[in-house]
């Protein structure tokens, strides 16, 4: 497969020569608002309402991308169509965007040379199905650790950012206790707000789903598309604290993200959730998924998993 295209500060190049210099806030600091997107049948999908949250992340970091939305929609859309044709026929795309603020000033001052203003980078990538493909078929085993979500009065959880040192060393001591487990975030209070890198989502048939406070998640493109689909499928949508304990006995919890889309968690703290298997409310919002989207999500991973 010939080398994709990217975009960096105004000019197309080979991704291999997309790079940031060690100045850049967004390698010194992790200052960097970003989005997580990708395709179905080669189409972006919730194209508009990343770009809502990128605008948003921009604007409580105070960042000016030199960007209107609409050349970021034709850079993104440029982008997959250049690069589409290179992957396997049946196969997607990621794409990601970027933007950080530029210069570190220390740095700057020190005589490093270094383009001025803010940074903006877009790629793309072969989506790697072989990441999630098995947990469609055995669900996510989650694990509470020690280290806690960041609170929204240091980090807005409305801020999409690469500053995620929590999730990674969660997910370490996740996996540590359990290996193959992921991190199930709690807040200082001791209420669970989201898994590393997804949203949670809880079942009960007398209740509907059931999704953590806005004010405590990153409000996640997925699963307001998932509130839409429960909507249409008759299924109540709510939101409230949820401790641990909600969590290990609901009778169905889902994660949600944009690549994988929906999927189960069967394991909570080394015990199983419900008989340890995907349940029906998962598998009905996967098959209406793969219909909105026009690709069976389920049968597209597990076809590219040895890819």
């Amino acid at each position: 497969m010939s080398e994709p295209i990217a975009y960096l500060n105004g000019e197309y190049l080979p991704a291999s020569r997309a790079v940031i210099p060690v100045t850049d806030l967004g390698f010194m600091q992790g200052v960097t608002a970003a989005e997580q997107l990708r395709t179905f049948n080669g189409k972006l999908f919730g194209l508009d309402k990343h770009l809502d949250r990128l605008a948003r992340s921009l604007e409580i970091i105070g960042v000016d991308p030199g960007l209107t939305r609409d050349e970021f929609v034709r850079i993104a859309e440029d982008l997959v169509a250049r690069n589409f044709p290179a992957i396997p026929s049946g196969g997607d795309l990621g794409l990601s965007m970027f933007v950080t603020p530029g210069p570190y000033a220390t740095f700057a001052a020190s005589g490093y040379v270094q383009r001025g203003g803010p940074t903006v980078g877009m790629h793309t990538y072969q989506l790697p199905f072989h990441l999630w493909a098995s947990k469609y078929e055995t669900g996510e085993s989650l694990v509470v650790t020690p280290f806690e979500q960041v609170p929204s009065t240091s980090i807005p959880s409305e801020l999409k950012c690469r500053s995620r040192m929590h999730y990674y060393l969660a997910d370490r001591a996740a996996r540590a206790i359990e290996p193959g487990a992921r991190a199930l975030m709690v807040d200082r209070d001791g209420f669970a707000t989201e898994s590393s890198t997804a949203n949670l989502l809880l079942y009960w048939k007398d209740q509907g789903l059931v999704s953590p406070p806005r004010e405590k998640i990153l409000p996640g493109v997925t699963v307001a598309t998932i509130e839409q689909l429960a909507g249409k499928l008759g299924i109540s949508f709510s939101r409230r604290s949820l401790t641990v304990a909600d969590v290990a006995r609901a009778e169905e919890a889902l994660l949600c993200s944009t690549s994988p889309c929906v999927w189960a968690v069967t394991c909570v703290n080394g015990k199983p959730l419900g008989n340890g298997q995907p349940g029906e409310m998962v598998a009905r919002l996967q098959r209406t998924w793969s219909e909105m989207v026009g690709v069976d999500i389920v049968a597209q991973a597990l076809r590219f998993r040895n890819a």
